[in-house]
């Protein structure tokens, strides 16, 4: 039976060439089911990120895609984002919640957090992130997530959980197998030899066999 995990795009770390990225990331969204695409862009001024997110969220939203903001609930109710992901350094949730509306998306980080993840979803988050199950160079790593939490969360909530932290092509199969609902996914998939379309047809072709 095919599986429900979906994949989750995350921007890369640096949009220097913000012309060339819409057209990779189009050509990206349009070789498979993909689930949203989280902007996360860190030490960028308000109106640079604006101005990003108004280039970036027309092509996402019109394809159906979720466009999520990183950290700043203020910028994604202001701009039109669908929600905003939030790390436990960032916003509490119900701060997020209150800044982007009841019908927003709001997930929250909870990185290897049995308990974390626990609040986040009795405080009614869309989602938990797990991870990071490999070594990553998109950001620096301090949390380090086994593939069990994921079985053990799927088991026991609705909520969705989200895998997050290394992953490619050649190391997803694991996180599937355990119950991961989307794998988030940078350097994966914009980094990918075949190029970025290459790779998403590859995740939705695994998704599809699992």
């Amino acid at each position: 039976m095919p599986t429900n995990c979906r994949l989750y795009l995350i921007t890369p770390p640096t949009l220097d060439d913000l012309p060339g990225f819409v057209k990779t990331l189009g050509v990206a969204l349009d070789a498979g089911d993909v689930a949203c695409l989280q902007l996360r862009l860190k030490d960028r001024k308000d109106d640079d990120l604006c101005r990003i997110i108004d280039v970036l969220r027309p092509e996402v939203q019109r394809r159906g895609v979720a466009f999520i903001l990183n950290d700043r609930p203020d910028l994604a109710f202001e701009t039109g984002c669908d929600g905003v992901h939030i790390g436990q350094e960032d916003s509490p949730y119900r701060q997020a919640r209150e800044a982007v509306g009841a019908n927003a998306i709001v997930g929250v980080t909870c990185h290897d957090s049995r308990h974390l993840a626990m609040l986040a979803g009795e405080q009614g988050a869309d989602y938990v992130a797990f991870g990071a199950f490999y070594p990553t160079a998109t950001k620096d790593v301090l949390h380090h997530a086994d593939p069990e939490i994921l079985s053990w969360w799927s088991g026991l909530m609705e909520v969705p959980c989200v895998a997050i932290g290394g992953i490619t092509v050649d190391n997803a199969a694991p996180l599937i197998d355990a119950g991961a609902d989307f794998l988030a996914v940078s350097g994966g998939v914009w980094n990918h030899p075949d190029g970025a379309a290459a790779a998403v047809r590859a995740f939705n072709k695994m998704f599809a066999a699992d």
